[in-house]
């Protein structure tokens, strides 16, 4: 096959990555009806300024492999409510609706951001660090093609 028609068979791709740091919470295995099931976390991200933090909420499905590692250690953590936070990389995301069941926001609409966790730099829980690791990979920047 010539140069021209394989590149012209290669997809090319947008990639939007946030990074951060922020508290990890709702950590859980999600199985849906039809499916393989995955696992998920919800990430509260650091914001403004150091004496005025402000959060962004971000719902992720975990896809990395060294991610799905670290999260699946701290899992504990975060059910026993101990401060948990991470440096972390998130890619794809998207607002998505829905509907409040409980509480005082019951039956209103909301927002949450979805995306996949890619990447987690580093963790701590309760302030002490936790080692993570670091794939060969994930040290090289990321290809955006186009």
């Amino acid at each position: 096959m010539s140069e021209q028609s394989q590149s012209a068979n290669q997809q090319s791709y947008f990639n939007l990555h946030v990074e951060g740091v922020g508290y990890v919470n709702r950590v859980r295995t999600v199985k849906p009806k039809k499916g393989q099931e995955f696992l998920a976390c919800s990430i509260s991200a650091f914001r403004g300024s150091s004496d005025d933090v402000s959060y962004t909420k971000f719902d992720c499905t975990v896809s990395g492999a060294d991610a799905k590692t670290v999260i699946r250690k701290l899992e504990s953590d975060v059910k026993d409510e101990k401060a948990v936070i991470i440096g972390f990389r998130i890619a794809d995301i998207y607002p998505e609706t829905f509907t409040f069941e409980k509480g005082d926001n019951a039956g209103q609409m909301g927002v949450t951001i979805k995306g996949r966790l890619l990447r987690v730099k580093f963790a701590k829980v309760n302030g002490k660090t936790v080692e993570v690791p670091q794939s060969d990979r994930s040290n090289q920047p990321e290809r955006a093609t186009a």
